[in-house]
């Protein structure tokens, strides 16, 4: 088996619950949200060096350009699908580039990890399980009662290495969410996955076939141009489009869990990215040449307009373009679910 691990950035999101800053070709993984570099070069970043293969890139036609340019000098592999068909057939397009005993470590390109030691340390310990054949998740450790996510119920010991998962949780009302923190032993699904690609394989052929067999088509069809793989569209396009959480993962016998404390966020909302950015004494987080008197708690995003806040407590302000949101941060989910 391969001592090192293939990471999997899935890259197709269009991000459009970061309107209007997200959208189009400037998808949130591509943007500098919570510092200097984008989210995804911050993903490719924490998968490079000893131990790791050259990052396989999973996106669409449209981010091929920009995933090179924000990779600098990194190696790269692109896999590019014609069209968006969830993360079941991008988890199947990769398990078909793979040799089967090849772990792969398959996460979202546009989240944050703020402690990355605990991350390398958390993917250790979820190698012993994925090494014996174990499909494995990494649940954060909650610190509130969020709605805005699914859970996974930790069930039986396996050793030190983690739990196998007794249910997943769909994103539950406060009352639910609430009780399940009281009850202890629930974890936020990160959708970090890691697995041995012939375990993988072997479960979406049971449970998702047709899935499996459109993106191994794709694969085989595809046609290449330089660290590019172009998936063979009509191949590809009879994918049926699920989540890998709903086309395997909740039904597969042998999944296990790792619960993680790792300063994560998905960054799904304008208030988490304020929650994850660096903020000023009263709190107030902005950019460009944004004027703020006497307001605290405040988010600005703006680039080279101008924009001036005064005697304002807890709100949005995003410009871009001719675009512009403006609301209470306490709004931003309703927001987030009005452009998904």
């Amino acid at each position: 088996m391969p001592d090192f691990i293939q990471p999997v950035l899935l890259c197709g999101g269009a991000g459009t619950r970061l309107w209007p800053a997200s959208r189009g070709l400037r998808a949130k993984q591509f943007l500098p949200l919570t510092g200097t570099q984008s989210l995804f070069a911050q993903t490719v970043s924490r998968v490079v060096g000893a131990g790791y293969a050259e990052p396989l890139i999973i996106c669409g036609p449209g981010h091929v350009d920009i995933a090179r340019e924000q990779a600098g000098d990194r190696t790269l592999r692109l896999l590019v699908e014609p069209e968006p068909r969830n993360t079941a057939a991008a988890v199947a397009l990769a398990v078909a580039t793979c040799a089967p005993e090849q772990l792969l470590l398959v996460m979202p390109s546009d989240h944050i990890i703020a402690d990355i030691a605990a991350f390398h340390d958390a993917i250790e310990q979820g190698s012993r399980l994925a090494r014996d054949a174990w499909l494995v998740t990494f649940g954060v450790t909650p610190d509130r009662p969020d709605t805005g996510f699914g859970y996974i119920a930790s069930g039986v010991a396996l050793g030190d290495a983690g739990y196998a998962v007794a249910r997943f949780v769909e994103k539950p009302p406060l009352a639910e969410a609430e009780a399940m923190l009281a009850a202890g032993g629930f974890n936020w699904n990160a959708g970090i996955f890691l697995f041995r690609a012939d375990a993988m394989r072997a479960a979406m052929a049971r449970h998702c076939p047709a899935i499996l067999a459109a993106a191994e088509r794709g694969v085989a069809n595809a046609t290449t141009d330089g660290d590019a793989q172009f998936v063979h569209a009509p191949s590809f396009k009879t994918a049926p489009s699920l989540s890998i959480d709903c086309a395997v993962m909740e039904k597969h016998d042998r999944v296990a869990v790792v619960p993680v404390s790792i300063g994560w966020s998905d960054l799904g909302t304008w208030h988490a990215v304020h929650a994850a950015s660096n903020r000023d004494d009263a709190g107030n987080s902005a950019s460009g040449s944004s004027f703020l008197h006497d307001s605290r708690g405040c988010l600005v995003r703006a680039d080279d307009r101008r924009v001036s806040l005064i005697g304002m407590q807890d709100v949005a302000v995003i410009v871009d373009g001719d675009d512009i949101l403006v609301m209470p941060l306490a709004h931003a989910r309703i927001a987030a679910q009005a452009h998904e």
